[in-house]
């Protein structure tokens, strides 16, 4: 795994005005005018807050639009990730460069420093879009891309909370495609929950990329990311095999912490997941001997103290001296320092707690 040497600063100007309407409302939605600088090129951008609880907290995180030119690094919007609530920081990046280890599509996630009106914004990690552009830099067939955007994305017909939902779509928002296509959501969402067992592992086997959905339960299970089983995830819709694969999103809730920093202990998740997709497919004998088979490979060769460990202190050594520019981190330093020992020891025993626990998917 590759790092680069130096990592990009990038440069934001919002006049005095349009700054203080983005700041005058943490829930707003709509883009204000900015201009963006990077290594003396200009760009006119829009800019606005992003996601749920890190709106709350004194480090936020951004979504950049490109409106002239319209296109920057071959991408039309980024995601400028605080990462805020982790300590280390590495999290997300360490999990996203995970997945694309074992074999599953995630986004590219780059390291940036931030400048905004002249002041020192902090460290951020910039985000790939899952979108059509995500497809056509990997050479994928054009598809439908879904968004799972709360945790009504369970797989199910019933809310987390008990509740039958309002729609079968409940949860997604298409990314790209039109509102017509949710009927592939639809008829998803409706074969899970009413095809017979005797029936499921064909009907599945032709909505569904199994081998790749087992990939990323592989992955989830790995770096414990409680939420991303029911949210905070991207479903791709080959166009041309017809099959769903599912992209993960956002992940600086794993390695040990939960999405407030806190300790979640390494058996926290159990070994077969949530959600009731997951639940349906372990419950077909070949699906579950596959994923029995390759999760058992993986805890062997990529899910290691030993092959991370590497990767994971130079992440934290590159972005150490960026950590001290940071005005909302700089103190906790000795904290930053310590947590990649932190997720090191978090390997080795959810390493063990799920080779202890294969004998459960006999």
């Amino acid at each position: 795994m590759e790092l680069p040497k130096e990592i990009p600063t990038y440069h934001i100007v919002i006049n005095n005005k349009h700054y203080k309407n983005l700041r005058s409302d943490i829930w707003r939605d709509d883009p204000v005018p900015a201009k963006l600088k990077v290594n003396s090129k200009e760009y006119y951008i829009g800019i606005q807050y992003r996601g749920y609880h890190i709106r709350k907290q004194k480090k936020k995180s951004f979504h950049l639009t490109f409106r002239s030119p319209q296109l920057f690094m071959g991408r039309r919007e980024h995601h400028l990730n605080a990462e805020y609530m982790d300590p280390s920081m590495i999290r997300s990046k360490l999990s996203f460069d995970f997945f694309k280890e074992i074999g599953n599509l995630a986004p590219n996630a780059e390291y940036i420093l931030l400048k905004l009106n002249g002041s020192t914004a902090g460290l951020y990690l910039q985000l790939e879009s899952v979108d059509d552009l995500f497809l056509h830099q990997r050479n994928l067939p054009s598809g439908h891309i879904f968004y799972a955007t709360n945790d009504d994305a369970n797989f199910s017909l019933i809310t987390p909370y008990k509740k039958v939902k309002t729609s079968l779509e409940a949860g997604y928002r298409v990314k790209v495609g039109n509102q017509e296509d949710y009927h592939f959501i639809r008829e998803l969402i409706y074969n899970i929950n009413t095809v017979p067992r005797s029936d499921f592992k064909h009907e599945i086997s032709r909505l569904i990329d199994v081998n790749k959905y087992i990939l990323w339960l592989i992955g989830i299970v790995c770096t414990q990311n409680y939420d991303g089983f029911i949210q905070n995830y991207a479903l791709y819709r080959n166009g041309q095999s017809g099959l769903f694969e599912i992209i993960p999103w956002d992940y600086d809730a794993t390695w040990g912490r939960d999405i407030h920093g806190r300790v979640m202990e390494y058996d926290y998740v159990p070994i077969q997941g949530y959600n009731t997709l997951t639940s349906r497919l372990l419950d077909v004998d070949e699906f579950r001997l596959q994923y029995r088979t390759m999760l058992e490979n993986i805890l062997e060769t990529k899910f290691t103290p030993s092959y991370l460990e590497s990767h994971i202190l130079s992440l934290q050594s590159m972005i150490r001296p960026y950590i001290l520019l940071d005005p909302y981190i700089n103190k906790d330093i000795q904290k930053f320092d310590s947590e990649a020992d932190y997720i090191i020891h978090f390997i080795h025993n959810r390493r063990r707690y799920l080779l202890d626990r294969l004998v459960e998917l006999k």
